[in-house]
């Protein structure tokens, strides 16, 4: 696996509101939503892409479901490594289920273009390993 960068960084919150008054209002980041509860920006220092991702939205893209499951850890944060190409995605996937991380989605396109696969880290972090057409070249 080529993992190129760190793509994206995202607290998940079971509170929206309550994050976005800590990360909007008192750090002043330029987190705008276009639509939904979805806050982000790729205009932070240092990160390609950072949000303030709902619980619910979390429960959604990992499980099909607004609800975390019960017998999972709740994550308090997301991170993405993207890979050099949307193909690359599924064997990096692959390779990860063969060292015996259990993924909670295989490799997919998000109508966004992302290409990305799932997992839970040891820590409860979501981890992603994708590819973000619009972070590259």
């Amino acid at each position: 696996m080529n993992v190129e960068f760190i793509s994206t960084f995202a607290v998940i919150a079971p509170d929206p509101d309550a994050s976005r008054r800590l990360y909007v209002d008192a750090l002043g980041l330029p987190l705008a939503s276009e639509s939904g509860d979805y806050l982000h920006s790729e205009a932070v220092d240092g990160v390609r892409h950072f949000g303030i991702w709902p619980l619910w939205q979390a429960a959604e893209a990992c499980f099909g479901t607004r609800d975390w499951p019960a017998d999972r850890p709740r994550p308090q944060a997301s991170v993405e490594f993207d890979v050099d190409s949307a193909e690359a995605v599924a064997p990096a996937a692959a390779e990860l289920e063969q060292s015996g991380f259990e993924l909670v989605h295989e490799a997919r396109q998000e109508p966004w273009g992302q290409t990305v696969a799932r997992l839970i880290s040891p820590e409860g972090l979501i981890v992603g390993v994708s590819y973000v057409p619009s972070m590259h070249g």
